[in-house]
């Protein structure tokens, strides 16, 4: 039985037909086909059923379809609703969820916290790890000991004697030990990759305390280094060559000048080692902890060697006064009253008439004894050093501080050793804490160890009680071993300028003065090597502006300009000269530091926050708060000045970083101390993508200038500011195409141009124009380079290529295309706002719908940037609807409830809508020959690409001068032509062309090529020869565009466009802004696919005024956690 199928224009939107004699033969529009037999085969393509249709039509004059049939049904019978339906979307359903299940599986949320596999975490690398002893022991070891054991330990016993100097000493171990006590539980409280105190307060307590414990503990590692340098001119002018110093180095202002000019050399030597080779610095550390260990080794031996005393160093003392040892005569005979005449007498020798001479010497000259300096363990030295004798400035050395020899009565110097500076119990601590830093040397290479939490605890603790056992036992040795006067000599003086550890080390002297030398340089150069590495640390975190700059790397990956501002800093510690006054210095900045570690480890363990989980159980917050305690009193007990100055720093650092640094770089910031420690999260805070409760758009903006340097679509920058409400980063960019070097102007004028378009709208962002020979090129360096650390973008906006129908050489969508790609490769957000110019302005308020029709799903960006717009005032009388989209299959009543609970989570209130599209599934005539249309107007537009050698092949074949898609739109209706009245194809490429946009945009064909392809108005013998085979080559062109079938997948792609289209117009035809999901780009590159992939786009969002094309960047940006 035959049934009929009308067949019109109105439902058809054109007619089909075949090549007969080069002429287009096509049934008319309102013809009836009629086919006989029966029902129709399943669709292999359209184009063969209309191919049936037409052989029918030949031989009966007639083609019957059934009034119900589909014009044409896919031959994947099988296939889900979602291949038939979402085939545009098929690449991002491979990888991406679809948002029926996702929001199945969200709204059953049970409060289970994320895994530790989050794809927020950043990965910590694995590779071959270090155990305690050498990735934590050793390195504390090295660190710890330094040059004021074997320069300045000797003399603090001396002057604060063997009880007070033990309490110095233990004073300052306790602080480090109940610090390392601290850093062990904050540093098995999870992963930290490196960077010490700054990481680990940064991550606890907040980038505000964060960043000013890093600059603190940056200054007191620049100043060590400065302290290290000092050390180690002093140990060698003083006790190893001498004869180098420029100057008398007895005077203290020649001694501190050498000591500054000497300083400067070795800085800018050791400055230049560590620019040169950082591996050199690795293999010298090994070496001088070598020596560091061997001098401490050999200093103990010595000490027992000589338990009963040496003769290595014999001292003269006058009276109570310690003397200068004569560099002529060391012997016994230099310290007699005869020998010391001409030294402190002015008349000749005559030891009854004293008249001429200094009046102690008058008093004492026959009180001179010589004596042993070294009296050994055995001696009585203990006693007599078991109590202090703080000197004053400028009095004498003796027994007894504050005894009448002591005194100073302006009389002068002559060759007795005097007191250089006030000593008090505070101001040793001063000068010994220096000595007992460096237990962050463990931590910083966590990174490096098998196992971080056990080691770092162990390894830290057992070096801090070794370090602190050796300082203390030194103490008590020192005490038993010297003289008191010798101990009181800090520089040697009295034993001709010599190391005065060393002359008691086995089996000699120069073990310890090479080593001391050797491991102090050693320390420097670490001490030059870190300081630089944690401040470009500091610069990358973002957290302080100011530090920007320093934290590019050279091509090696060395921090220079880190390494030269560090250099300049500890050049002005080098400047001040004096080793004693540049200690105190260095403990204000390290005790901060130490303080702020017993601060978050107490308050992290008081306010109990779920997270803090240390692995290192032996801790309490009342050791903390001991620890904190201490480090204040110590401060205030050094140097109150220096301590409020310390405080100062760190106040002005927090302020600044609080409302400079944080609001940038971690959205809102912690704002106090308790919610730091309450939300404490090491990934928080870590260089890279922020936490997703954090996540907002950081926009990148790629702006199009006109003829004049003005920003073409002004809204662009308006509906950014919308968005981002002032908070967080927004960059404007644009590319000027051309040579820089004669472009350089026209960026200077763009850039003008932009912040004077910026300052109109009034919104802040940052501003770069490049000029580049290739616009593709330019755009995607700005998406890999934009930014620094936590201020990159990671959301870009691009302008809708208007004119891309009306440009012959595709280079509008070409542009638009690889930058959605290039978007993609740098995991960056896409915003593709379309109709640009019919968004509000921020004066105006928009009253009516958001609609979000969420397709896949995309991170949850499509929730987040409605929620956004709505925080402005022009978008905030809105409404957010959410659509989505279900199948026959699918459950669409508990899709709804799902997504209703998913909402809930999200505390976003929004009207909720499930659209079904299974209902009318099949693939329409219109469909197909929209399709088929867009596949023959490709194929014309890709011969007029032709160069101009091939052009001149069809010189016969004449263009006007109207645009390119008019020329392609006749071609097209002359296919269509047959004896009845001309009825042209009602399917049309028409789009929504701004006014501006139409009449900046040049013709479709250039001169050129219009002249090419125009022929000459008198054509010669051979030019119609050409004229009739370019004819011929005509027709063959008709016949290959009537031959051209459609791809089946670019027919279910624009189903998916038509069907979307449809339900989106009826659904949101009265909405303020419609946001839908950015189909991905096509795979497989090419112009066609690209022209094809564009003609979707433009079949999804026919008849919307505002639209906002969105596509993740392959992160959630919204949770439903709190």
């Amino acid at each position: 039985m035959a049934e009929r199928f009308k067949v019109s224009a109105a439902s058809t939107n054109a007619s089909y037909g075949t090549l007969e004699d080069g002429k287009v033969a096509a049934p008319g529009a309102d013809d009836v086909i009629t086919i006989t037999g029966p029902s129709p085969e399943p669709f292999d393509s359209a184009h063969s059923v209309l191919g049936k249709a037409e052989d029918q039509k030949k031989t009966n004059g007639s083609v019957d379809l059934p009034d119900n049939q589909p014009f044409a049904v896919d031959e994947n019978e099988g296939l889900s609703g979602y291949d038939k339906n979402l085939y545009l979307y098929s690449e991002e359903l491979e990888e991406r969820p679809r948002v029926v299940s996702l929001v199945h599986s969200l709204a059953n949320y049970n409060a289970i916290i994320p895994s530790a596999n989050d794809h927020d975490q950043k990965p910590v690398r694995r590779q071959t790890k270090l155990g305690t002893m050498l990735g934590v022991f050793l390195p504390c070891i090295q660190n710890i000991f330094g040059v004021i054991l074997f320069i300045r330990l000797t003399w603090i016993v001396g002057t604060a004697g063997a009880l007070e100097s033990f309490m110095v000493v233990l004073m300052c171990c306790c602080v480090t030990l109940l610090t390392s006590i601290s850093m062990s539980a904050i540093a098995t409280n999870g992963v930290v990759p490196g960077g010490g105190s700054y990481f680990m307060i940064s991550r606890a307590l907040g980038p505000e305390f964060g960043g000013a414990v890093g600059i603190l503990f940056y200054l007191g590692t620049t100043f060590a280094s400065a302290m290290y340098i000092i050390g180690a001119i002093e140990i060698l002018l003083l006790y190893i060559e001498p004869r180098m110093a420029i100057s008398d180095i007895s005077d203290d202002a020649n001694k501190f000048d050498n000591f500054r000019l000497y300083g400067t050399i070795l800085l800018l030597i050791m400055a230049t080692i560590v620019f040169v080779g950082v591996k050199f610095v690795n293999i010298f550390a090994t070496i001088a902890l070598v020596c560091v260990l061997g001098s401490i080794l050999s200093v103990y031996v010595g000490m027992f060697v000589n338990v009963h005393g040496s003769d290595a160093l014999m001292t003269c003392r006058l009276g109570e006064r310690l003397l200068k040892e004569d560099p002529v005569n060391k012997s016994a005979s230099a310290c007699t009253p005869e020998h010391l005449w001409p030294t402190f007498c002015k008349s000749p020798l005559d030891l009854h008439n004293r008249t001429g001479c200094y009046y102690y010497f008058a008093d004492h000259f026959n009180e001179t004894y010589y004596e042993r300096g070294i009296a050994g363990i055995a001696s009585s030295s203990f006693q007599k050093n078991l109590y202090s004798r703080y000197p004053r400035k400028n009095n004498y050395v003796t027994e007894n501080g504050s005894s009448v020899a002591a005194k100073n009565l302006g009389m002068g110097e002559y060759n007795q050793i005097m007191a250089d500076i006030t000593t008090s119990f505070t101001v040793l601590i001063g000068i010994f804490f220096p000595s007992v830093t460096g237990i962050m040397a463990g931590s910083n290479r966590s990174g490096d160890l098998a196992d971080a939490q056990k080691s770092i605890p162990v390894g830290t603790i057992c070096a801090v009680l070794v370090t602190s056992t050796v300082y203390l036992t030194g103490v008590m040795f020192f005490a038993a071993t010297f003289s008191p006067l010798l101990l009181l000599d800090k520089f040697g003086d009295s034993v001709g300028k010599q190391l005065v550890v060393a002359q008691v080390a086995w089996p000699h002297p120069m073990v310890v003065t090479i080593g001391s030398l050797l491991s102090t340089i050693g320390a420097g150069l670490q001490s030059l090597t870190g300081a630089p590495r944690l401040l470009q640390a500091i610069a990358q975190d973002n957290i302080l502006p100011i530090l920007d700059p320093l934290s590019v790397s050279s091509k090696r990956g060395e921090p220079v300009r880190a390494l030269l501002v560090t250099a300049f800093i500890s050049e002005v510690g080098i400047l001040i000269g004096n080793l004693d006054e540049i200690t105190p210095i260095i403990t204000m900045f390290f005790l901060m530091c130490y303080g702020f570690v017993n601060l978050a480890c107490a308050l992290q363990t008081l306010l109990r926050t779920p997270s803090w989980r240390p692995r290192f159980k032996y801790y309490h917050w009342m050791l903390s708060f001991l620890g904190l305690s201490l480090c204040i009193t110590v401060m205030f007990m050094t140097s109150w000045y220096y301590a409020l100055v310390a405080m100062v720093i760190a106040f002005v650092i927090y302020k600044y970083i609080e409302f400079r640094g944080a609001e940038k770089e971690w959205g809102d910031g912690i704002r106090g101390l308790a919610l730091s420690a309450a939300r404490f999260s090491l990934l928080r805070l870590e260089e890279g993508p922020p936490h997703t409760k954090n996540w907002r758009p950081q926009l990148l903006l790629f702006a199009k200038l006109d003829s004049e340097l003005n920003i073409k679509y002004p809204k662009l920058i308006t509906f950014a500011s919308q968005l981002k409400a002032g908070k967080g980063l927004t960059m404007l960019v644009t590319v000027l195409e051309g040579d820089f070097s004669k472009t350089y102007g026209e960026a200077q004028a763009a850039r003008l141009s932009i912040r004077k378009e910026l300052d109109h709208e009034k919104v802040k962002a940052f501003v770069d124009v490049l000029a580049a020979q290739n616009v593709i090129e330019a755009i995607n360096h700005f998406m890999q380079t934009a930014g620094m650390g936590g201020l990159r973008p990671n959301t870009a906006v691009l302008g809708w290529p208007y004119g891309w129908r009306h440009q012959t050489d595709a280079k509008a969508h070409r542009v638009f295309l690889e930058s959605v790609r290039n978007t993609s490769a740098n995991k960056m957000a896409l915003l593709v706002p379309k109709g640009i110019n019919f968004f509000p302005a921020n004066n105006e308020k928009v009253v009516g719908n958001i609609d979000i029709w969420w397709i896949v799903h995309d991170g949850g960006l499509l929730m987040l940037l409605p929620f956004l717009l709505k925080q402005s005032r022009t978008w905030k009388g809105c409404k957010m609807r959410i659509f989505t989209v279900a199948q026959m299959e699918d459950n669409s009543i508990q899709i709804k409830k799902d997504l209703k609970t998913f909402l809930y989570h999200l505390r976003i209130e929004a009207e909720v809508d499930v659209v079904e599209m299974g209902h009318d599934s099949d693939i329409s005539a219109y469909t197909y020959e929209r399709t088929l249309m867009m596949e023959q107007r490709n194929q014309m537009l890709q011969e007029m690409r032709l160069s101009r050698k091939e052009r001149n092949s069809v010189r016969g074949f004449k263009f006007d001068e109207r645009p390119a898609l008019a020329q392609v739109q006749d071609i097209v209706d002359k296919s269509f032509k047959n004896d009845s009245p001309v009825r042209s194809s009602k399917v049309h490429f028409l789009e929504r062309v701004l006014p501006e946009e139409a009449a900046a945009e040049p013709p479709g064909i250039s001169v050129d090529l219009a002249e090419d392809l125009v022929p000459s108005r008198s054509p010669s013998p051979q030019r119609k020869d050409e004229k009739d085979a370019a004819k011929e080559a005509g027709k063959d062109g008709f016949k290959k565009l009537l031959d051209i079938k459609p791809d089946k997948a670019n027919v279910r792609r624009m189903h998916t466009a038509v069907k979307l289209n449809e339900v989106i117009v009826s659904k949101s035809h009265d909405a303020q802004l419609v946001i839908v999901n950015l189909p991905g780009p096509p795979k497989i590159q090419s112009s066609k696919n690209d022209s094809n992939y564009m003609e979707f786009l433009e079949v999804l969002t026919e008849g919307l005024d505002r639209v906002l094309m969105v596509r993740g960047g392959g992160r959630e940006v919204i949770t439903i956690y709190s």
